[in-house]
């Protein structure tokens, strides 16, 4: 698809009603008026580093802005600039980073930030297609950098821009299927305004995180409702189109938190292709681990929050075989955690236990932690929740 549809082509193959030249200025003109009186104060909107501005791009990316600010802000006192990003130390990014979740976000960061000092002498590239070829970056983050930090009049089109322009034009495309995305495009190349491109693209985020929202949407409170056709034709209800999303597979896993004579915990450092790669948790044994050498089964309860002789057994060998370590564990679940992933959805059930002995060293991966210590380690969002949820009181 070109970037740039005709309207002809926008109408015949979407039924896409483009606007004439001189409603397409109106509405840039109201627009931007309502942004420079109501837009969000944000800290990197007071900067036109692409640096800074693609940081915060990715940060926001799963994230809610409130909860990036402080994120952002420590991030760039410890990495400054690319160079400091480049050069990064992977447990000080990954410490930093820690809690926003995501990982792969910050990983595919540093390894663009060693691009752009490997092949463009540590200046951040300034096109949309030198911009998308860095690790990580896609077609919205390449269309907000250069725009914002760049003033090129490229779409940063993502599910909330989508949700704005589907009420706007009534377009009924489907936003949860990836192709859709080009529609969405096509259409923002003929209505960006090309003296302001940054803050066009900020001014539809922002009407759509204040007003055009997923839910409780009320179009007559909108800075534009005259140019909403969903809102003239009150169809708006029936926009953005979206069909739903698969369900996640379940997962069910065990969280042991062992600890040894000394009061310390067994920290397992995540394999580096596993999920939580290179992060530290207690040990986690999936419920549908198979091992014909353990004699591992699958367990078929939904219930977990308490272990029977048989399923208790079949634990503690199972640590045994993998860990080394003879424990004593408890039969009653100290807490069950919900953990969500793009596509996964952990059920984690944890367990105490004391490890009564050692018949050989802990795996290279391992180390016995006191808890006064655990700042120290690089924790997923699942292992706070882990050792929360250890700390509180439950009736089960």
């Amino acid at each position: 698809m070109n970037k740039k549809l005709s309207r002809k082509e926008l109408k015949d193959k979407y039924d896409i009603d483009m606007w004439s030249e001189d409603k397409i200025a109106l509405f840039q003109t109201t627009l931007l008026k309502w942004y420079d009186q109501e837009k969000r104060d944000l800290p990197w909107r007071r900067t036109s580093d692409p640096y800074k501005i693609w940081i915060s791009e990715i940060m926001l990316q799963q994230t809610r802005v409130d909860t990036v600010i402080a994120y952002y802000i420590n991030f760039l006192e410890t990495f400054p600039d690319i160079n400091h990003l480049a050069e990064a130390d992977d447990d000080i990014l990954l410490k930093v980073w820690e809690g926003l979740g995501y990982y792969s976000r910050v990983r595919n960061m540093k390894e663009a930030a060693i691009q752009v000092v490997t092949h463009y002498n540590g200046i951040f590239p300034n096109s949309y297609e030198e911009i998308k070829k860095l690790k990580g970056i896609g077609p919205y983050t390449a269309g907000a950098v250069s725009s914002i930090a760049f003033q090129q009049a490229e779409p940063a089109v993502d599910g909330n821009l989508m949700r704005v322009l589907s009420r706007l034009f009534e377009i009924d495309v489907d936003i949860a299927k990836p192709a859709s995305r080009k529609v969405f495009e096509a259409v923002m190349y003929h209505i960006i305004d090309q003296n302001r491109p940054g803050d066009f693209n900020q001014a539809l985020m922002d009407l759509g995180a204040t007003i055009c929202t997923p839910k409780n949407y009320d179009p007559s409170i909108s800075p534009v409702k005259e140019f909403n056709a969903s809102y003239i034709n009150e169809t708006y209800l029936n926009y953005p189109i979206k069909s739903k999303k698969k369900k996640k597979k379940i997962v069910n896993y065990f969280a042991i938190l062992i600890q040894n004579d000394k009061g310390e915990y067994l920290l397992e450092k995540r394999h580096e292709d596993r999920l939580l790669a290179n992060m530290w948790t207690f040990p986690l044994i999936e419920e549908q681990v198979s091992s014909q050498d353990s004699g591992w089964k699958s367990f078929e309860d939904s219930d977990l929050y308490e272990l029977n002789d048989v399923k208790q057994d079949l634990l503690i060998k199972y640590v045994k075989q993998k860990y080394g370590l003879n424990i004593n564990l408890d039969k009653q679940s100290s807490g069950r955690i919900s953990h969500v992933f793009t596509h996964l959805h952990w059920n984690i059930y944890a367990y105490r236990a004391n490890a009564r002995n050692s018949i050989e060293a802990i795996p290279s991966n391992c180390e016995w932690v006191n808890e006064t210590k655990f700042d120290e380690y690089v924790f997923p969002v699942l292992q706070q929740k882990i050792w929360k949820s250890s700390q509180e009181i439950t009736l089960l």
